[in-house]
């Protein structure tokens, strides 16, 4: 809602759609260099960096965020506010808070913290120590970012859903994180020991039932500020905003499976349908 600010929308109790996972799309898609990580895309081929952008607000983001890394400058309609994504430092967190105050020219700030194999942060804080520390320190939202996945990250967002009193951030990785392998650094290719990071994490996607289950459980939870890390890609978001009732566009081309030639009701007792799809079966089994 173009006119109204963070602080506004969220106390007014509305929810933000989030897209994030800009570098490993630009990867997948072969613009951008994986190891490095180095946005030269935005160089080379700025067009492509606008429409990706544009895809994901047609897929529910409410929330436009300049291709940078760590800390990152939202735009939401006529709202500026800044994001800072940290990397397992509650010390890190807090700098990035203090450099948003001192610079940010009074602008809301959201403060998201990648949280390791354990309920600690990397210099031994308790992840809901830390996001009350921050809230209490003036950030406007506190939160998960990227690391977990959506199983992993559900139960960490409890913890701090207690200890703090305003909107909590939820952004997990695409990615079947379980309580062996907690992050997607820790994943294996499913069947080997071969490690999935960072050039096979696709052998470890979630599929769209279980991003929509995820955006369920936020919701139940009252997450306000919600989406996806690295590996997001618009289908996936299209999830969640179907859940939290967001006017995508993309919700337009949502998924009609009566109408398939296969699977839709109209076809799936003509004999002509069925036996096509058995012989189809049959001869790939061949």
């Amino acid at each position: 809602m173009p006119g109204k600010s963070l602080r506004d929308r969220l106390k007014n109790g509305e929810s933000l759609i989030v897209a994030e996972g800009y570098i490993f799309e630009f990867e997948r898609r072969g613009y951008l260099k994986s190891g490095s990580f180095v946005p030269e895309v935005v160089l080379d081929h700025p067009e492509l960096v606008k429409s990706l952008h544009e895809e994901y607000v047609h897929s529910g983001s409410d929330v436009v965020l300049a291709f940078t890394e760590q800390i990152e400058w939202a735009v939401e309609g006529g709202a500026d506010f800044i994001v800072a994504e940290t990397f397992g430092e509650f010390g890190e967190a807090m700098m990035a808070l203090e450099c948003i105050q001192k610079y940010g020219n009074g602008l809301p700030s959201v403060i998201t913290l990648s949280l390791p194999m354990s309920m600690k942060m990397f210099d031994g804080v308790p992840i809901d120590e830390a996001c009350k520390r921050l809230e209490d320190a003036g950030a406007d939202v506190v939160g998960l970012n990227c690391g977990r996945g959506p199983t992993t990250m559900i139960e960490p967002l409890k913890v701090i859903q207690k200890a703090c009193k305003g909107p909590i951030a939820a952004l997990p990785v695409p990615y079947r994180t379980n309580e062996n392998q907690v992050t997607f650094f820790s994943l294996t290719v499913p069947g080997t020991d071969k490690m999935a990071f960072p050039l096979d994490l696709s052998s470890c996607y979630c599929t769209r039932e279980e991003i929509r289950k995820f955006a369920e459980e936020c919701k139940t939870l009252g997450i306000q500020y919600v989406g996806l890390c690295c590996g997001n890609a618009p289908h996936f978001l299209r999830e969640i905003s179907a859940v939290y009732g967001k006017p995508a566009g993309a919700l337009k081309y949502s998924p009609e499976m009566e109408k398939h030639y296969i699977f839709g009701d109209e076809k799936k007792n003509d004999p002509y349908y069925t036996d096509m799809y058995k012989n189809k079966l049959t001869q790939a089994q061949q």
